[in-house]
């Protein structure tokens, strides 16, 4: 089969080739790093030029390439795109609404505690917590709860 074209194998060789040029290069920037008695980041560059070498030993380059040239891939891709835009979308109207979910009942969901007293918590308003001002019992982070429906 000589002289026979395949896309797939030549795509695919091609880029194993760039890799490993891209890894013979960032070993040899490695290397003149070292000469140069900076050993950290000699160190951390092999460490980034050896990835696309691993990548071309382990198989994954053979299939991006193949991932890359495939319609069907490119629809999953598709797919998974419109589903998290339809995640996203349903977050911002959760936040618009103020983080309340309607329900089929038509009830409202309750706080855990509503009626918490002062002295449940611990406050009274005789004696206020160090650095708190009389009369300012949590009354801001309740009011941070309830907004969020808590």
């Amino acid at each position: 089969m000589e002289g026979t074209y395949h896309p797939d194998l030549e795509d695919r060789m091609l880029a194993e080739t760039i890799c490993s040029a891209v890894s013979v290069a960032g070993l040899g920037i490695a290397a003149i790093a070292a000469y140069r008695k900076r050993f950290l980041s000699a160190t951390r560059i092999a460490a980034y030029a050896l990835v696309p070498l691993g990548l071309v030993m382990t198989g994954a380059v053979q299939w991006i390439v193949d991932t890359a040239f495939s319609p069907v891939a490119w629809a999953g891709f598709g797919v998974l795109g419109l589903a998290l835009l339809l995640f996203m979308s349903t977050r911002a109207v959760e936040r618009r609404r103020g983080g309340r979910r309607q329900t089929g009942g038509g009830a409202e969901p309750k706080a855990v505690a509503p009626a918490a007293s002062a002295a449940s918590r611990g406050v009274t308003a005789a004696q206020p917590r160090a650095g708190q001002a009389p009369g300012d019992d949590f009354s801001d982070i309740e009011a941070i709860l309830k907004k969020h429906g808590i």
